[in-house]
């Protein structure tokens, strides 16, 4: 199947707002079965079965059979990337009556994964507390690290100059707003990196088959301890 031909099934089939809502109750990872998502869609038991068969045929979604129920979630990570994708996009034009804003889960609002690098509410934090230290400088398009940013995410185990040594001195971040209700975050090389020393220091924890992530009591202490301002002035 060409690209264009995909595109073209899969918009048709998310283009059904019941379908729609099907899959942004499903954007969390967590299975759910027929009838819960026939009542958050307000459909009936068979109308439900009926686009969850479309969408299971099509590979969005995949089925679990628990006993006499059948779960339903997200055939794949990327499925949720797109779904996402579609509900971050604002039309342009003045003329269309615009909706109210989907809601991110709870469960996925406070830290989860944004492609390679951190997502949330803990994310956008850290890029306010970043640039309001002034660890980064610039506009939203194009960051930079300062030289002060450099020593500070040295001290704690994060070298830019390591992170993209082919580019240019410094430009190794990028500005990522996915969800405008909870601010911009770190792209790049950067972010990805924060991500993995995350992981690796055991702060945040991922969950399999969903793109939220765990954060340790540990975790919250130590990355809201970054570019603390308050702590930065006392020393």
């Amino acid at each position: 199947m060409n690209a264009v031909s995909s595109i073209s099934q899969i918009a048709g089939l998310m283009a059904d707002p019941k379908r729609s809502a099907m899959l942004w109750a499903l954007i969390d990872g967590t299975p759910r079965p027929t009838d819960e998502l026939a009542m958050i869609t307000g459909l009936t038991s068979s109308s439900a079965c009926a686009h969850l068969s479309l969408l299971s045929s099509a590979g969005l979604l995949r089925l679990e059979a628990r006993g006499r129920k059948r779960y339903f979630r997200l055939a794949t990570p990327q499925v949720g990337a797109a779904v996402e994708a579609l509900a971050s996009v604002q039309l342009g034009s003045d003329a269309i009556q615009r909706p109210a804003p989907l809601q991110m889960p709870m469960s996925m609002r406070r830290a989860r994964r944004c492609g390679e690098h951190l997502g949330g509410e803990l994310a956008s934090e850290l890029y306010h507390r970043l640039v309001a230290a002034g660890w980064l400088e610039g506009y939203e398009g194009r960051l930079m690290v300062t030289e002060q940013g450099r020593r500070q995410l040295a001290s704690i185990g994060v070298y830019i100059d390591a992170l993209a040594p082919q580019q240019q001195r410094g430009c190794v971040i990028c500005h990522c707003s996915e969800w405008s209700d909870q601010g911009p975050h770190l792209g790049g090389s950067l972010g990805q990196a924060l991500l993995k020393l995350f992981l690796q220091s055991g702060w945040i924890r991922e969950s399999e088959g969903t793109r939220a992530l765990q954060i340790s009591a540990e975790g919250v202490q130590q990355i809201n301890r970054i570019a603390r301002v308050e702590a930065l002035q006392v020393g």
